[in-house]
């Protein structure tokens, strides 16, 4: 009975919903373990309410996946250009009035609800859309720089642009995300090095014009720098020391108490103290796992906008994720970049969900396509 429920409900690739699962009972558990002291100065010690709110959150982007995988992948190419247009007034409010935290102002308080909401993520994911969309639909003429190429260049550096006036490392993430869209999408070797040599000189001047080029300079310094290390990174490798193989267990970390953001940016310090290098390697194996299921997702699809959309949000995701804890084990400069699916988070929580959504809803047309042959396209709409 359940089991034939899940095949009605749960169209796609069985195995990256297990996937997702195990990252959202992962995350559940880290995250109550992560926020206690933060419970106590904000909540008078009320453990459960962050649980009972990351839950929620879960259970809502789950909800936004769901729904994001009935909805049949090609009309995300319509609605890609719109979300597009909708970003940059976003992200320009959230520049000059947003919400100011930790000295940069990322995020939009909803009224009411009282939730965060960073117009980043929308622009990150209208971006792939969009990208994969052009490319897709200009396979033959992407020598035509005028008419093809500049719309998609011009848009990708404009975002870009306008995300580095407050957040460095997401707009450097994006940036190389659509570097290797286009390059999986066949434009030209010499169109992508202009490319890159515009965006970054457009990317600079988002950066010197917006909040964080101080951050950003000091930052880089600080990784570079043999003679000191940053706190947050030092208190990260006693965490890591301290866990070993196996780990002190669930809910027995000690440096939450004195790590900056361990329930977000550094997370994946906070897996590796309470799990202990078994757990970091199966969180790693889980990334590589998501990444891999995009791919066959890609190498199935008859399509070349499934393919490229299906890339370019596993990429965005698994990407993100390298980054996270490659900087946690000191082998990058410190960002601020969440651990996707594990992090807690508000509406990045959603639109992870929704990208992740996305890739099911292309391998759910996949299937139907496989099983029922040419009517599959009839069929998969409904």
């Amino acid at each position: 009975m359940i089991k034939q429920w899940l095949q009605r409900n749960l169209k796609g690739d069985a195995v990256l919903w297990g996937i997702v699962l195990m990252f959202s009972l992962i995350s559940v558990a880290v995250v109550y373990s992560a926020t206690g002291t933060l419970a106590y100065k904000q909540k008078d010690g009320n453990t459960e309410y962050f649980l009972f709110k990351h839950s929620s959150l879960i259970f809502i982007g789950l909800a936004f996946m769901w729904l994001a995988h009935k909805i049949d992948y090609r009309y995300y190419s319509r609605l890609s250009l719109v979300a597009l247009i909708l970003s940059v007034p976003l992200l320009l409010y959230t520049f000059f009035f947003g919400s100011n935290i930790n000295e940069a102002s990322r995020w939009i308080t909803i009224p009411v609800i009282n939730q965060t909401f960073q117009p980043s993520d929308l622009a990150k994911l209208a971006l792939i859309s969009y990208l994969a969309s052009m490319l897709s639909k200009k396979q033959n003429n992407l020598d035509d720089w005028k008419r093809n190429l500049l719309p998609i260049f011009a848009w990708t550096g404009f975002i870009c642009a306008l995300i580095a006036l407050t957040n460095t490392s997401t707009a450097v993430l994006l940036f190389l995300t659509s570097l290797l869209l286009m390059f999986i999408g066949r434009v030209p070797m010499k169109s992508l090095a202009v490319f890159v040599i515009a965006g970054a000189m457009l990317g600079g001047v988002g950066l010197a014009a917006g909040q964080r080029l101080g951050t950003a300079i000091s930052r880089v310094e600080a990784f570079f720098d043999e003679s000191e290390t940053a706190f947050q990174l030092e208190q990260s490798y006693i965490a890591i020391a301290t866990g070993g193989v196996v780990g002190k267990g669930p809910g027995n970390s000690d440096q939450r108490d004195i790590l900056p953001h361990p329930y977000s940016d550094f997370i994946y310090a906070i897996i590796l103290e309470e799990y202990g290098l078994l757990g970091g390697v199966l969180v790693l194996f889980l990334y590589l796992a998501l990444l891999y299921r995009g791919l066959v997702t890609v190498t199935k699809s008859n399509g070349a906008f499934g393919g490229l959309l299906a890339a370019g949000l596993s990429f965005s995701l698994v990407l993100q994720g390298m980054i996270n804890m490659g900087v946690a084990v000191g082998l990058g400069p410190i960002t601020g970049l969440p651990l996707p699916l594990l992090s807690m988070g508000g509406t990045s929580l959603i639109f992870t969900g929704i990208s992740i959504g996305i890739i099911l809803s292309v391998s759910r047309t996949v299937k139907a396509e496989e099983t029922l042959g040419p009517t599959a396209k009839v069929t998969a709409n409904a």
